[in-house]
């Protein structure tokens, strides 16, 4: 039987991925390249066009640009170490580097949670108290606002990871998931009733940073819709309305997928479906954010087709216009 310790210093993590495909590497490889190079492409053109376009420089896309770096920061910690995994069987990962993909996998969790209600807040601004926004909302106050959102993220995980790295694992620990999910880690330690009051207070506090950012989100909206209902032209509904759809798409969008990763956990189903449905979380909200904000907003669509287009096909304005 293996030794267990909470010995760090030779400890190695086995990756199992997916159990039930196995044999389904490189179709695996090639699916989550594609997603990650989208994800790149995709929120490198909103923060390039976003900094290239004055028309932009407004809080609502300085958050979006925070949004962005996100999402690539997010997929990062788990994306290229699957493909890894994928292509080359690298499924072993050090105890050290293990923990720091955990912390940076749930920390920017939160900070994404948290980033959606200082975008809520900003609308709520904007359509509440338009007369006063552009005092309130300064750039000062934005930096504010975006800062708190990421250091408070990034301190919420800190005291569990620390006490779940005390607990006590074989020299060589199989962890059935693509990457150092909290949960997944906690269930492949050794036997131990620290570990149940991990998974517990793990489950406690994922649950506590989503459902509070949330309440906070349709708390804003309530007050965004009150305030809608009074304007008297139907195009002022419309157009104040219209200012808010991109970012209710990525709210429900962040929500579904995280709440279905969760009840995944406390479901009695086989493990290939938690592990997909943390994978889908993991790289649906980033893959789609940059679409939605693309398709979706008026103002990011007429940037992109003003600062970007020209400059991948720098033919196409002359055609246009005539030469």
């Amino acid at each position: 039987m293996e030794s267990c310790s909470s010995n760090a210093s030779t400890k190695v993590f086995f990756l199992v991925g997916f159990p039930a495909l196995q044999d389904s590497q490189t179709p695996l490889f090639i699916v989550f390249l594609l997603f990650y190079l989208l994800i790149l492409v995709g929120n490198a053109v909103i923060i390039t066009v976003v900094v290239v376009d004055r028309t932009l420089h407004k809080p609502m896309y300085f958050f979006l640009v925070n949004l962005s770096v996100l999402d690539v920061l997010f997929t990062t910690t788990t994306i290229p170490k699957m493909l890894a995994m994928f292509l080359a069987n690298a499924k072993t990962i050090l105890f050290r580097g293990c923990f720091l993909q955990m912390y940076s996998f749930h920390g920017l969790t939160v900070t994404e949670a948290l980033l959606l209600v200082v975008m809520a807040y900003d609308r709520y601004e904007a359509i509440c108290d338009p007369l006063r926004y552009a005092v309130k909302m300064t750039r000062r106050t934005n930096i504010r606002l975006a800062a708190s959102a990421w250091i408070t993220a990034l301190l919420i995980p800190v005291p569990v990871i620390t006490q779940t790295s005390r607990l006590a694992y074989g020299d060589t620990t199989r962890v059935y998931h693509c990457f150092c999910d909290h949960l997944a880690v906690v269930q492949a330690a050794c036997s131990d009733l620290s570990a149940e009051f991990q998974t517990f207070l793990g489950f406690s506090i994922a649950m506590t940073v989503s459902v509070v950012p949330l309440l906070l989100v349709t708390l804003s909206y309530i007050h965004i819709i009150l305030s809608v209902l009074k304007i008297n032209s139907k195009e002022g509904r419309m157009k104040a309305f219209s200012t808010c759809t991109s970012h209710l798409l990525v709210v429900g969008t962040y929500y579904s997928s995280i709440a279905v990763a969760y009840m995944s956990y406390r479901a009695n189903i086989p493990i290939d479906v938690h592990v997909i449905s943390n994978v889908v979380f993991s790289i649906l909200t980033p893959l789609l954010n940059p679409i939605i904000y693309t398709l979706r907003n008026k103002e990011v669509k007429s940037a992109v087709k003003r600062s970007i287009f020209p400059k991948i096909f720098p033919l196409t304005k002359r055609f246009r216009f005539g030469g």
